[in-house]
């Protein structure tokens, strides 16, 4: 897990083949107008989920962690509790490979992320995103999906 603000971003584009590709996107785009959605970058190796929601209380939170993807989670607006465990240190469900996605269960460490923050959760990364600080609150979040390979 890799925590940081997007004007640091540069810092990591050695770290894998595609992370670069991954943040010139998020600052291409206008990201204060583009709509929720999936946005297709490069077909089935990158993609990007905008999302807006209301993060939610703890209780509702689950544990995840993905195998075929890398997630770079970037938040355009708000503030976000974010759920942190080495998958090792979770007890784990059955992984469903058609959504790519393993369910965990345990308890782990809560970081925050604010606005112009972003993390990057690789497969051992067990993450529970949305989580709210203090009471819930309206958060905007662009999600890429970054394939492993």
């Amino acid at each position: 897990m890799i925590i940081d603000r997007i004007e640091n971003a540069p810092q990591y584009h050695t770290v894998h083949a595609a992370f670069e590709r991954a943040f010139d996107y998020i600052h291409q785009i206008n990201i204060d107008s583009i709509a929720a959605g999936r946005y297709e970058i490069d077909g089935g190796n990158m993609y990007a989920l905008v999302q807006q929601y209301n993060t939610k209380l703890k209780e509702q939170g689950f544990w995840e962690a993905h195998r075929r993807y890398i997630d770079l989670q970037y938040v355009v607006q708000g503030s976000e509790g974010m759920g942190y465990a080495n998958i090792h240190h979770l007890r784990q469900g059955e992984y469903d490979e058609s959504k790519d996605f393993l369910p965990l269960f345990g308890e782990g460490d809560l970081v925050t992320l604010h606005s112009g923050s972003f993390v990057l959760l690789l497969p051992e990364d067990a993450h529970m995103p949305g989580m709210a600080i203090g009471s819930p609150a309206s958060v905007k979040k662009i999600v890429i999906k970054i394939a492993v390979e």
